[in-house]
């Protein structure tokens, strides 16, 4: 984990306890949008679909509890708490929320990493993130009431989002298997390890992430030696079927 990318979970999760603050100490929601409220705890509950399948570290696990926990206790204290929702300004934050989710379901059906409900509805969460925050805005544009809470509250947002581009960035730069969105530009990569140890190679695959509707195209391959008896095949690949690079690969290997 890089600093970018720590310093942007540290700092939402600071809007996070800050909302939670204002909500609790003050009783009141005045200047929050439910209706993004409800769009992020849509986002992390289909994001976070792999909490009790997928161990990936401690601070990983804890970090998805934490964003759904506090994302659907807002919503509680502001649809139900008998204080909260009395400063809620329904007239106000009437943005029609809703009409956000259904095209960002279809872009996730059209543009997936693996056409599987996991996958599929972590994009959806991806998109729905990127303009859960217009309700918020709409609202703060038409009350021009804010006060400090809130306004460190939208402010901590947009560092987090921005301090994630810097990783995206820096991930980029750094990282050869990084797969990246940005500009437009994607791509397929795959990274295998060799065992040269026991002719034939044999091919186990790291990662693989396909992008589908590409045409075909040439690929690039380096291998650099990466511990005795073995190969690090970094790929780089647009348009061909991993099927037909593994064999031309070890062929080419073999020879």
């Amino acid at each position: 984990m890089n600093i970018f990318r720590l310093a942007g979970d540290m700092t939402h999760l600071a809007s996070v306890l800050v909302l939670l603050l204002k909500i609790h100490t003050i009783k009141s929601c005045a200047g929050v949008s439910l209706k993004t409220q409800e769009l992020y705890a849509l986002v992390f509950a289909t994001r976070y679909l792999d909490i009790f399948t997928d161990f990936v570290s401690l601070y990983n696990t804890v970090m998805k509890l934490i964003f759904l926990s506090s994302s659907f206790s807002i919503v509680w204290y502001m649809r139900s708490h008998k204080i909260v929702r009395r400063s809620y300004d329904k007239d106000q934050d009437t943005f029609r929320h809703w009409f956000l989710v259904l095209p960002c379901f279809v872009l996730a059906l059209l543009v997936h990493e693996k056409f599987t409900v996991k996958e599929v509805l972590w994009t959806f969460s991806l998109f729905l993130e990127a303009v859960a925050i217009l309700p918020q805005l709409v609202l703060l544009q038409r009350t021009r009431n804010i006060d400090n809470l809130t306004g460190q509250y939208v402010f901590l947002l947009g560092a987090y989002r921005g301090l994630y581009i810097l990783n995206w960035i820096y991930r980029y730069f750094t990282e050869p298997h990084y797969v990246h969105w940005i500009l437009g530009k994607t791509t397929r990569s795959s990274s295998y390890q060799l065992d040269t140890a026991h002719p034939p190679f044999s091919v186990r695959t790291l990662a693989v992430i396909d992008r589908p509707g590409f045409s075909s195209e040439a690929c690039s391959v380096k291998i650099s030696v990466l511990m005795p008896r073995k190969l690090c095949v970094d790929l780089s690949i647009i348009g061909v079927e991993k099927e037909m690079l593994c064999l031309h690969l070890l062929g080419h290997l073999q020879n």
